[in-house]
């Protein structure tokens, strides 16, 4: 608990459990949402509330600020899952900006996430300028397109993959059955990729509604291949709108796609776009550099309508940051790491070995490169390159040619994703 004397003595501090309908109402007028709470939504949300790991800003008895973490694994290059503190639910009311509260419980929290032993934190940034300061970086990015069904080339007539798979349109049940395994063989092997509990997949089969919206039920595909494997699933809603002529014009709106393999996405996109009536196809948050425009025999026909940084990352623990993912060449770099709020800072060098595995131990050797914190969390999954941010002043050079090094390393083939928003 901390208390600021001569700012309003405003307390911040985990909530007990008889607060937890405040802090939801809080939460909600700190999105803009309607400044109350459904018993439904209390049910539903208080039930995923773990009060030591929720924090509130009081102002006398009155809750002004939000902030939850929990716990989560992401999937590092080479398919490690690494512990990670995960950052949610962040809210100060409008009266009580600028006084500090966000510092206050970002820094209690990070403290606590060190002290488990967690290597990083993560979050979905609402807002780009808010989380650098508190030495997060944007490590993956994320791209919705909307599809012209028209323009795309494909055959309208088609009615099942060519390959011996099949697609079946299933229910929440059998989503809730099948979905979770196949989650998992993605996140193995997709850096970026978080675990998604029980919980994720009731809430998207309206099994739990914690948002307290009208639940409407989505269509389901399965793709299955020839040996009757499940290699991808899709969830989607379609609207009803038609032109002046009577002309079906609907929109088919993917909320959420999960393929193992190139077979089974270019399959479940084909699927989609041949349903009768759909024209436009919009998609979910993709993977930057997705091969869905390539499916299509005119490219042209997906558009990007979103392209933007998803998931951001702060490292904790160096060593074990570095440690855990595997790298792409062989090779030695020494890093000063800086890291003004003390949690992981100094000089590292890393060894990577043949086998792509690394070592990491502080050392007394002089610096190669020079980067704070955050700028390390933007190139922990391979995404960023420190020949880019060495342009942009962001990393500093102590050797000629360092940061080409860094990128030798550390940079993948195929760009990070991480498919879910939390």
């Amino acid at each position: 608990m901390t208390t600021t004397p001569g700012r309003d003595d405003i307390t911040v501090r985990p909530i007990t459990e008889s607060e937890i309908p405040d802090w939801i109402v809080t939460c909600n007028t700190g999105f803009l949402r309607p400044p109350t709470a459904s018993e439904g939504e209390l049910r539903d949300r208080g039930a995923n509330i773990v009060p030591d790991r929720t924090l509130g800003a009081f102002d006398g008895d009155r809750c002004v600020a939000t902030f939850r973490s929990f716990p989560q694994e992401i999937t590092a290059v080479g398919g490690a899952a690494v512990p990670a503190n995960a950052v949610t639910n962040v809210t100060v009311l409008p009266t009580h900006r600028r006084r500090g509260l966000l510092s206050r419980m970002m820094a209690a929290d990070l403290t606590a996430a060190k002290e488990r032993g967690d290597v990083v934190a993560t979050l979905i940034a609402a807002e780009y300028p808010i989380y650098g300061r508190f030495g997060f970086g944007p490590a993956a990015w994320a791209t919705q397109w909307t599809i012209d069904v028209p323009r795309t080339g494909l055959d309208p007539r088609w009615s099942r993959p060519a390959d011996g798979g099949r697609i079946d349109l299933v229910d929440g049940a059998d989503v809730r059955k099948l979905g979770p395994e196949l989650h998992e063989r993605l996140r193995r092997a997709q850096p970026g990729a978080i675990d998604r509990p029980e919980r994720w997949w009731q809430v998207s089969t309206g099994v739990l509604n914690p948002n307290g919206t009208p639940w409407t039920e989505p269509f389901h595909a399965v793709y299955r291949s020839a040996a009757g494997e499940v290699e991808g699933m899709m969830a989607y809603r379609a609207d009803d709108h038609w032109g002046d002529a009577k002309q079906p014009l609907n929109t088919a709106t993917v909320k959420w796609m999960t393929a193992l393999n190139p077979t089974a996405e270019r399959a479940l996109w084909q699927y989609v776009c041949s349903i009768d009536w759909v024209v436009t196809v919009k998609t979910d948050f993709r993977a930057p550099d997705d091969l869905l425009p390539f499916f299509l025999p005119d490219p042209r026909a997906a558009r990007i309508t979103t392209q933007a940084d998803w998931l951001w990352l702060r490292i904790l623990d160096v060593v074990r940051a570095l440690e855990a993912r595997t790298y792409a060449a062989a090779g030695t770099l020494v890093l000063e790491v800086v890291d003004g709020d003390g949690f992981t800072g100094g000089r590292f060098r890393l060894e990577a070995g043949a086998d792509g595995r690394a070592v990491c131990a502080p050392t007394g050797q002089d610096a190669e490169l020079i980067l704070d914190v955050r700028e390390l969390a933007t190139l922990w999954l391979g995404d960023e390159s420190a020949v880019r941010l060495a342009a942009l002043g962001r990393v500093r050079e102590e050797r000629a040619g360092a940061a080409r090094s860094a990128d030798a390393l550390l940079r993948t083939s195929r760009r990070p994703w991480c498919p879910d928003m939390f």
